[in-house]
């Protein structure tokens, strides 16, 4: 078999749908490879949003994502979507192509070693120096990528490897369970919090993933504890609840870390050193136990006393059957922090001015949409807006960056998420600086006639490192720039152009634009002024005298 062929073969065992990216004269037997397999090719207009939309993929599935690009250029615009995948666990496979290995007539020209490029970034990185590498070589890339932590790996084929033959067979994924967590520390943990007088448990980025959503949400509903969750765990338990308290949204000082340094016990499931932590440990603070498919990271600011190490979803299963409510647990001032944060949340989300608060505009977003509708956040100050206004009710339905925290990557996560979940209403929110480091994927969107809604923030500045300007006693310097007429730009493109006047027109044009399908981009300036009002000075007040 030629080796490409075996290439796709290999994909197609591994249960690839779909293969992102800008295919190259180095890609070319791929490519016809490709044309012949039930895999579906997606062709982007760069190569970071092929590995955005990958990323997604894998993060929305727990399949590794696959993206594919040329040599050179090619691939070394693959380095923002590796580190964005790698950083936030999600599973992703990268396909590079390069130039002839055995026999080179062009010398150095657009060579560069990928393999040492990606290995900081990734897993694991491999060139195939033979086509019968090839079964073992992707078959290890996907094991890796996929098993925990999962993250970004990278294989480079030859152009004259490709075009090899080979009699090697594909390799079939292997059975495999995740390990569980040994008794002894599971009833050291439950010792722990059946002693502690006000535990809290806090949800992050590794309970997002395989599936312990159900296992987490019987906890709850069982002993009652409140719940706080990171940005990244956003979802896993219904925001709904009246155990939930809230989102770590901000960095310290607000009423979600005012219930934590009330806490005397943390059960912390899914902590992932690369989020940004929700709090800091101190000696003779809060007792903490981790929870977690891997042991913790001990750093300055996370030194568990207690580790269940295993599976997330039987771990927590283990401890709630053989956990039961205690009398001498007390909830109260959790639940007033819970209230208090409720009513501040609710500030502002009636205010009809124009240009639309943020807290308004998340009111808004969320009536339009289901509960299993998906939002899909670029970064930007609008961010924390909805980390905390938000309510989640079904886990992967905010999908945010809290981890590499890059620009460029709130539309072709859209796009991906659209392609997984067609059934499910989808809407992009990009603010002006990050849509148009990525806004060429229009032209994807609607070549791929999915139905999709990009609400586009506009406030002609990078607004948040703006307001940390402010925070910080600068002047206003540096963080303007001007913008193109975003109807006419989202027209250019075969999609449809809205732009509105008043905040009223916001949800009925959002209704509208689901009903009619395709893809549409609704221009909406937004008004940032009361950020450091009420995302500082009043927080914190208020947060103090609880």
């Amino acid at each position: 078999m030629k080796a490409s062929d075996l290439f796709v073969r290999a994909l197609e065992a591994e249960g690839v749908e779909y293969v992102f990216g800008i295919p190259g004269e180095e890609n070319l037997d791929l490519l016809e490879s490709l044309r012949g397999s039930k895999i579906k090719l997606v062709v982007t207009r760069h190569e970071q949003a092929a590995g955005f939309m990958a990323a997604t993929y894998g993060r929305l599935t727990g399949n590794s994502g696959v993206c594919m690009s040329t040599l050179g250029p090619g691939a070394t615009n693959f380095v923002t979507a590796a580190a964005y995948a790698q950083l936030g666990g999600m599973p992703m496979v990268m396909i590079t192509g390069q130039k002839p290995i055995k026999s080179s007539k062009q010398g150095q020209f657009q060579i560069i070693d990928i393999i040492d490029m990606m290995r900081p970034l990734t897993k694991f990185t491999k060139q195939i120096v033979s086509g019968d590498n090839i079964p073992s070589g992707i078959r290890e890339a996907f094991r890796l990528a996929e098993e925990e932590r999962p993250g970004a790996t990278h294989l480079e084929l030859p152009e004259d490897i490709a075009h090899e033959h080979s009699t090697m067979p594909v390799l079939e994924p292997s059975y495999t369970r995740r390990p569980i967590a040994e008794d002894k520390a599971i009833n050291k943990a439950v010792e722990a919090i059946s002693s502690a007088r006000k535990p809290l448990l806090l949800i992050a980025a590794g309970a997002n993933r395989k599936l312990t959503s159900k296992m987490l949400r019987q906890f709850v509903d069982k002993l009652g504890i409140p719940t706080v969750t990171t940005q990244m765990g956003k979802g896993v338990i219904d925001e709904t609840s009246p155990h939930f308290i809230g989102n770590t949204a901000l960095s310290d000082g607000d009423f979600v870390h005012r219930a934590i340094h009330q806490a005397d016990l943390i059960i912390n499931v899914g902590h992932d050193v690369v989020e940004k932590p929700p709090f800091f440990m101190r000696p003779g603070g809060a007792e903490v136990v981790h929870i977690n498919f891997n042991s913790a990271k001990v750093d300055p600011v996370y030194f568990p006393q207690i580790e269940v190490v295993g599976d997330i979803a039987n771990s927590m299963w283990q401890l709630k059957e053989r956990l039961e409510p205690q009398q001498h647990w007390s909830f109260a001032d959790a639940h007033r922090i819970r209230d208090a944060l409720t009513k501040h949340i609710h500030d502002g989300a009636l205010d009809d001015s124009f240009p639309v608060l943020p807290q308004r505009l998340v009111r808004e977003v969320r009536e339009v949409l289901d509960d299993d509708s998906i939002i899909a956040l670029d970064n930007g100050m609008y961010k924390i807006w909805f980390a905390r206004n938000y309510l989640a009710k079904k886990p992967n339905t905010v999908l945010l960056d809290n981890a590499l925290a890059t620009m460029g990557a709130g539309l072709p996560s859209a796009m991906a998420a659209k392609l997984v979940c067609p059934e499910r209403k989808v809407v992009s929110v990009c603010g002006d600086g990050g849509f148009m480091m990525n806004s060429q994927e229009l032209e994807t969107a609607v070549r791929l006639n999915l139905d999709l809604i990009i609400l586009l923030l506009r406030d002609d500045g990078y607004g948040m490192i703006k307001w940390k300007q402010s925070q910080m006693d600068f002047d206003d310097f540096g963080l303007d720039f001007g913008n193109p007429d975003f109807v006419a730009y989202a027209k250019a493109y075969g999609a449809e152009g809205h732009r509105i006047s008043a905040t009223a027109e916001l949800k009925p044009l959002m209704e509208k634009c689901f009903a009619e399908g395709g893809v549409h981009l609704i221009d909406v300036q937004v008004n940032y002024s009361q950020n450091d009002r009420i995302l500082n000075h009043e927080i914190r007040e208020l947060a103090s005298k609880l």
